[in-house]
């Protein structure tokens, strides 16, 4: 197994908020590996992301995730967003990071200001 380049982060990165903004709810398998886990969810496997991406769709229909600023170092990422689409409140941020192993994400903190009610 090998580092991936930041080209390969980047790429995982584009395709994951890709999939979450055409709600590809199934492409979740070809971004995140076998054994994903999600440190904010602690939650393992791609069916989590789908399972939460499907929950997140349902409250927010027309959600959209907007990468504001990435930063790729060896085979992680730092990804702050914006999310548009969340009514009664500022465009919530998000800090994503995430590692990168063969092509896909799989590992990943992250810390939101979204407000839940």
């Amino acid at each position: 197994m090998t580092e991936p380049g930041a080209e390969q982060v980047r790429s995982a990165a584009r395709r994951m908020y890709a999939a979450f903004n055409a709600h590809d709810h199934a492409a979740a398998t070809d971004i995140f590996t076998a054994d994903f886990y999600s440190h904010p969810m602690g939650t393992t496997g791609p069916g989590s992301v789908t399972r939460s991406w499907q929950r997140f769709h349902e409250a927010f229909p027309e959600a959209q995730v907007v990468v504001e600023d990435m930063v790729v170092e060896g085979d992680t990422a730092a990804v702050r967003t914006s999310v548009r689409g969340v009514p009664g409140q500022p465009p919530p941020t998000m800090l994503e990071i995430f590692r990168v192993r063969d092509g896909r994400i799989a590992e990943l903190w992250g810390l939101s200001s979204l407000r839940r009610a």
